[in-house]
């Protein structure tokens, strides 16, 4: 399909194969009527004759080898202008009739090729097609001095530039037709295969999140378990299954609360940071993570080599709003170039894991002088850097079944059938009732009987019709159907033939010969080419005999009936391996090309949606869950600490609300509500639900601010809580009342919502009174018409 001038796979395929059939048709016929026309010729023409055909000839082979090795346009132009002109000035040379027809017949076919050599350039094709007449003209002229030029052939050549222009913009509306259609159906197959991807991919996730993460949050919440050595690694890992889901890169987290988390180390091993962090310092979680651990590895090297328990860690944003984190101490210092390459401390796990998101780490030091090192991620607003092709990889992509790419190729095969059989029967009929109705009225007192040729003529209008009716109807050809017509076309062909006097084979008088063909096309187009061939051959055949039948032909008149064979029956057999081409390789290319595109697209749409899918989602989860694991992985966060049970909680409910957000329920907010109070419950806090009102819809984005509030309160709960959800025509507003209730040390960090409910149009609001605490969030919706108050 045509978008903003760019070709589609079928067009942009039409024209390559049109433009490499119009040079080698076009090659083929110069060189093989510029060999019967020296046969033609007398003896003492041949060498000027071979002075004007060979470098034609010389200029048909460099053409040729420009279809391999492209030349400027200004150049090939030249080249098939020299091609014509030389040609048509051969005719004087050559002498005679048979250098007319030869002349005629490969002048013709070559302005006819222009059509398509220059499809795309339809300027340059007529300029071609004006630089053939004016040739034959001019060679006319010189051939017979003191007559005007003949204009029965420049007639004719017109009417054939006409119908091969015709013709390929025929075909190329089919083409485009085929990518138009093709483009649609693939459109509507992304779609459906975009959100299977999406589905699977998120049940995927979500049950990753579930056997992880949740999990252990949930037993932590609970604190039920006295031996908490599992925890450490347990979160570590969490923490690593957490990162590998796509998107978890784009969530944001407070960088200032994962250094917050960096461990100092035990004993005589510990080292006491100082710490200056400007804060919070909110980046991709990616980064953030790789700034952690590098800090976390460079507080390791001060312990272990650096002769100090004393180190500095500043983190500020710099003016590029960028980050910048320093870590310094005043130990012994060392020469960074001359730690070994198989040390990967500081190559691997500093500077090298910075490279990998995007970011740089710097270390300087000398010996006596102590250590900093400094880790800086520019904030260019976007993800680390990963190329296209790496940001692709892994995306699932629901395979293209043979199935689909076969029906691919059968409608754009179809669609270009149908052009070349619509090309076949325009020529028919053009010309039919121009050239062949002509000769026929102009020469009825030739013909032996008249009335024969003009049965045969009708023969052929009923062929026309009859093939016409079927294929204007969108319908195929019935196989009687098309074996009568081809019978009838064999027969009108015996018929002119036989009922011609000698001598006027191929002649002016034979206004069937050249075509009969054109009728045998379109009824065979759909079938192998080599069916063609043996129509070909039979009507040439009958022909052939019934000019030996009238007497043995000279070498001159043989030369010439070879000539107008070439120039016929040639052209017609040239152009039904075009259309074969066009059918057998180019539709199944054209095929293979889109199924391959529409797969990058596809894949391209798939992770587009995957991204924004895992940013929105995961965003709230990765600011407040990163810390939370980051701590408990580390030991700098204790299980036995009521407060980060209680986070625990929290985060375990905000998951559970995830969990049940992709359920196919009636009330999605009423079920992810119940969701978060199922883990109250389970955590013994007992939690009355009440519903009010007629339930409507709610976006996806307005149900995560709006059920955020309930999961925060019922997770700081100890003792009982009410949740009331009120619908409204014009609002809807969850409420939640939880009694016993913990402070909140680290509000910031665990209400995520704050800060982004104004952008879904969500208002919280919040109150403390003693140990109870108070949250409502309301959304304004729009009213419905009809709607009354419940």
């Amino acid at each position: 399909m045509r978008r903003g001038g760019h070709e589609g796979n079928s067009e942009r395929l039409v024209n390559r194969t049109v433009e490499r059939y119009g040079v080698w048709l076009r090659s083929a016929v110069v060189l093989l009527c510029g060999a019967l026309g020296l046969v033609r010729a007398d003896g003492a023409d041949v060498p000027g004759a071979l002075s004007l055909l060979a470098p034609a000839a010389l200029a048909c082979g460099v053409r040729l080898r420009a279809l391999r090795r492209p030349l400027p346009l200004a150049l090939l132009w030249t080249l098939d202008a020299a091609v014509v002109t030389l040609v048509g000035l051969s005719q004087p040379v050559v002498g005679g009739e048979g250098a007319n027809a030869m002349v005629e017949v490969a002048v013709g076919i070559s302005v006819i090729a222009f059509q398509f050599e220059w499809a795309t350039r339809p300027v340059a094709g007529v300029a071609l097609a004006g630089a053939g007449g004016v040739a034959c003209v001019l060679g006319d002229v010189l051939s017979s001095p003191g007559h005007g030029p003949d204009v029965v052939p420049l007639v004719r050549m017109l009417i054939q530039v006409g119908l091969s222009r015709a013709g390929y913009l025929i075909v190329r509306a089919r083409a485009r037709a085929a990518d138009r259609s093709a483009a649609v159906r693939a459109a509507l197959r992304r779609e459906a295969d975009v959100a299977a991807a999406r589905r699977a991919t998120e049940r995927e996730y979500l049950a990753t999140l579930h056997d992880t993460a949740s999990a252990t949050l949930l037993m932590v919440s609970q604190g039920d378990s006295r031996d908490w050595s599992w925890l450490p690694p347990r979160a570590r890992q969490d923490l690593e299954a957490l990162s590998a889901m796509p998107g978890f890169e784009a969530g944001s987290v407070d960088l200032a609360a994962l250094l917050s988390c960096v461990p100092e180390g035990e004993g005589q091993a510990r080292v006491r940071l100082t710490t200056h962090i400007e804060g919070p310092l909110a980046i991709p979680s990616g980064p953030g993570l790789a700034l952690f651990n590098g800090v976390r590895e460079g507080v390791a090297n001060v312990s272990r080599h650096a002769g100090v328990r004393e180190a500095e860690l500043r983190a500020w944003r710099d003016e590029a709003n960028g980050v910048v984190v320093e870590l310094s101490d005043a130990g012994r210092g060392f020469d960074p170039d001359s730690v070994p390459v198989r040390r990967r401390g500081i190559s691997g796990s500093i500077v090298g894991r910075m490279r990998a998101v995007g970011g740089t780490a710097s270390i300087t030091s000398r010996p006596g002088a102590g250590t900093r090192v400094r880790w800086r991620w520019p904030d260019r607003g976007r993800a680390p850097q990963t190329g296209h092709a790496v940001r692709a990889t892994g995306v699932p992509c629901p395979p293209r079944t043979p199935a689909q790419h076969t029906a691919a190729v059968r409608f754009i095969r179809g669609q270009l059938l149908y052009g070349a059989q619509l090309v076949a029967l325009l020529i028919c009929l053009v010309w039919q009732f121009t050239i062949s109705l002509r000769r026929l009225v102009a020469h009825q007192d030739v013909y032996e009987p008249a009335w024969a040729q003009t049965a045969a003529f009708l023969c052929l209008v009923a062929v026309a019709v009859t093939g016409g009716a079927h294929l204007l109807r969108g319908r195929r050809i019935p196989p009687g159907v098309r074996g009568c017509c081809l019978g009838a076309v064999l027969a009108a062909s015996a018929v002119s033939a036989y009922t011609l006097p000698p001598g006027h084979s191929t002649g002016p008088a034979d206004w069937a010969f050249g075509v009969v063909g054109w009728h045998a096309l379109f009824l065979l187009a759909d079938l192998r080419v080599r069916v063609y061939a043996v129509f070909l051959g039979a009507h040439t055949g009958i022909n052939a005999a019934a000019v030996v039948w009238h007497g043995t032909p000279t070498a001159a008149e043989a030369a010439v009936l070879g000539i107008a064979t070439v120039g016929s029956c040639g052209l017609q057999l040239a152009i039904g391996v075009l259309m074969t081409h066009l059918l057998r390789d180019t539709a199944p290319a054209a095929g293979t090309a889109a199924a391959r595109e529409e797969e990058l697209r596809t894949r391209e749409r798939i992770h587009e949606h995957l991204q924004s899918d895992h940013k929105e989602r995961y965003r709230a989860l990765t600011a407040t869950t990163v810390p939370l694991l980051v701590g408990l992985g580390h030991g700098v966060l204790s299980p036995h600490d009521e407060e980060v049970r209680l986070r625990c909680g929290v985060e375990g409910a905000r998951m559970r609300r995830l969990f049940a957000e992709g359920d196919a329920v009636s009330d999605p907010l009423l079920n992810e509500v119940r969701a978060c109070v199922e883990v109250a419950e389970h955590q013994g806090v007992t939690v009355s639900l009440a519903v009010r009102g007629r339930p409507g819809e709610v976006p996806v984005e307005v149900r995560r601010e709006l059920v955020d509030p309930v999961a925060v309160t019922l997770g700081r709960t100890r003792s009982t809580a009410r949740v009331t959800v009120v619908w409204t025509p014009g609002a809807v507003r969850v409420s939640v009342v939880g009694v016993d209730c913990a402070d909140d040390r680290t509000e910031a960090a665990a209400d995520p919502a704050d800060g982004r409910s104004a952008d879904q149009g969500v208002s919280v609001v919040r109150t403390r009174r003693g140990e109870s605490v108070w949250a409502e969030a309301s959304w304004s919706r729009p009213v419905p018409s009809g709607v009354d108050l419940p």
